[in-house]
């Protein structure tokens, strides 16, 4: 769901800027696959293996932040699995 003060793109934006300028070498080193949200206003975060703890506590600091979240040395946060079938060599 968007959030009213800010677009969904610039939600993606400036967590992206968070991320990269102020908090990837700080969090990546022993995190890597966890979940990690950040306040895109006040470049708070929270680290947890589930998302779901990760947003909570965001929340409960600020229940209306604009909240980014991305996995820790992923490109994306969350993959979709489904199997491939390879034809037989010819």
């Amino acid at each position: 769901m968007p959030h009213p003060r800010y677009s969904r793109e610039e939600v993606v934006r400036r967590g992206k800027a968070w991320y990269e300028q102020q908090l990837r070498a700080q969090v990546e080193p022993g995190n890597v696959g966890k979940f990690l949200v950040i306040d895109i206003e006040t470049g708070e975060y929270e680290i947890d293996r589930e998302d779901l703890a990760a947003l909570r506590r965001a929340k409960a600091k600020r229940a209306d932040a604009p909240l980014y979240l991305l996995r820790i040395g992923h490109r994306t946060a969350y993959q979709l699995l489904g199997s491939v079938r390879r034809s037989p060599p010819v």
